[in-house]
């Protein structure tokens, strides 16, 4: 991953220095006994480091401030409260993590007048914009069509045009701001049997979102994102990966399904979602997160790591077998309903990045030879060996090489940078809902 600058207002850069210089002959020692340890696998430590400097996922605007529930939200003084302020936190976490240089916007939340300078303003924080997602599931105060029956799928014709025309909006914000990607989902359904006519259903959205893709300039894709329920709990238009599927097939190669990770049933073994997805050429991207039980929106890998490390293993699978046009967009896209954002997000990239870290350990070979062979404890101790490796030196080296932090939290707690936030920013109201 390039360095980029950070600017001068965010946490001092002579704190992080100091932070690391106590840290830095534990991990030259902790760096040194892994590197010893891989060595004799035959893997080279350095190789795994530069591949995790490489590697990135983005933020969300939107995770940057306390989230809640349908039932309540309790705001954290010094959350940010305008796209200006978000970007500002986002900063703090490239800071100090090295892993999160792109930032994902939402429509109408971070709307701004000059989209322009906001590019300037992310660009002197070292910051760039990943997908652009749109938000046809609100309504918002002036808006002609109310979205109850549906965006892209309703009945009503003009609602639906209305949900197009957003969209489109939103590509040309994304141009604005140099983005490539337009992320799409929608909270259409419904909640009783026979509200609609689920086929019908879906040919509208279809006929919609066609008139949205063919908005797209040439070089951006189209992702289309699955939830199970929620909003709507009897039915969803775009339900699980198979609707996705259709849709970016019926709609054309800029399509492409995404996949947030806690928007399946309980026990789905998405694992191989991925790689059915990249076998046909349609995984467009993540949305990492976690879930217990209906729930999703989690700290990534805080439930089950395990689940996310099998899954980055059918990404490294897929890296070594790319089909045309493998390039999926990585996000974290999270609710932090009791944390402080900054940290959840710092600890999310930790965990994913490590996850990323331990399927590059996979021994390739040995792994396709017990497959081969149906040595069945061979093929999963290839695996689990992999899984159960400390690769924080790795990730903390990494860190440290770019200019981040060692310790992140003991960094980031001792900048004080959330307290000194409460006195300089607005407050938040209460309120429910996820944002």
């Amino acid at each position: 991953m390039t360095e980029l600058p950070i600017s001068a207002d965010l946490i001092s850069a002579d704190l992080v220095a100091q932070n690391n210089e106590a840290r830095r002959a534990a991990l030259d020692d902790e760096y040194a006994a892994l590197g010893r340890k891989l060595e004799r696998s035959g893997i080279a430590i350095d190789s795994i480091k530069d591949r995790v400097k490489a590697w990135s996922v983005a933020v969300p605007s939107w995770g940057t401030g306390r989230g809640g529930t349908r039932f309540a939200k309790f705001p954290l003084p010094g959350e940010p409260t305008n796209i200006h302020e978000k970007l500002a936190d986002c900063a703090v976490v490239n800071q100090l993590g090295r892993t999160a240089p792109r930032v994902s916007l939402h429509f109408p939340w971070d709307k701004v007048n000059d989209y322009g300078a906001l590019a300037e303003e992310a660009a002197s924080y070292g910051l760039s914009f990943d997908a652009v997602n749109s938000n046809t599931f609100q309504d918002q105060p002036g808006q002609a069509q109310s979205y109850v029956t549906g965006s892209l799928s309703s009945t009503l014709e003009s609602t639906r045009q209305q949900a197009v025309e957003h969209n489109i909006d939103c590509i040309e914000i994304g141009q604005a701001l140099g983005s490539r990607a337009l992320t799409v989902w929608v909270g259409d359904g419904t909640n009783f049997p026979g509200q609609q006519d689920l086929g019908r259903s879906l040919d509208r959205y279809l006929e919609a979102a066609a008139k949205v893709y063919a908005a797209l300039p040439d070089d951006w894709r189209m992702l289309i994102e699955h939830k199970m329920f929620e909003p709507a709990f009897y039915s969803s238009v775009i339900s699980d990966w198979g609707s996705s599927l259709i849709v970016a097939q019926e709609l054309g190669e800029k399509c492409r399904c995404l996949i947030d990770l806690g928007h399946h049933a309980p026990n789905t073994n998405i694992e191989q979602i991925v790689a059915r997805l990249h076998h046909v050429g349609k995984l467009g991207g993540f949305h990492f997160n976690d879930s217990k039980y209906g729930d999703d929106d989690l700290d990534s890998a805080s439930i089950n790591p395990h689940q996310l490390f099998l899954v980055f293993n059918e990404l490294v699978e897929a890296e070594r077998n790319p089909r045309a046009g493998f390039d999926p967009a990585y996000m974290i896209d999270q609710s932090h309903n009791v944390t402080d954002p900054i940290e959840s997000l710092l600890s999310s990239a930790e965990a994913i990045a490590g996850c990323y870290a331990r399927a590059l350990l996979v021994d390739r070979e040995a792994l396709q030879q017990a497959q081969n062979d149906n040595d069945v404890m061979l093929a999963f101790r290839t695996l689990r060996t992999a899984y159960e490796t400390d690769v924080g030196p790795i990730l903390a080296q990494a860190r440290a090489e770019q200019g981040g932090a060692i310790d992140w939290l003991g960094a980031y707690r001792e900048s004080r940078w959330r307290d000194r936030k409460a006195q300089e920013r607005g407050s938040v109201g209460l309120g429910a809902g996820i944002v």
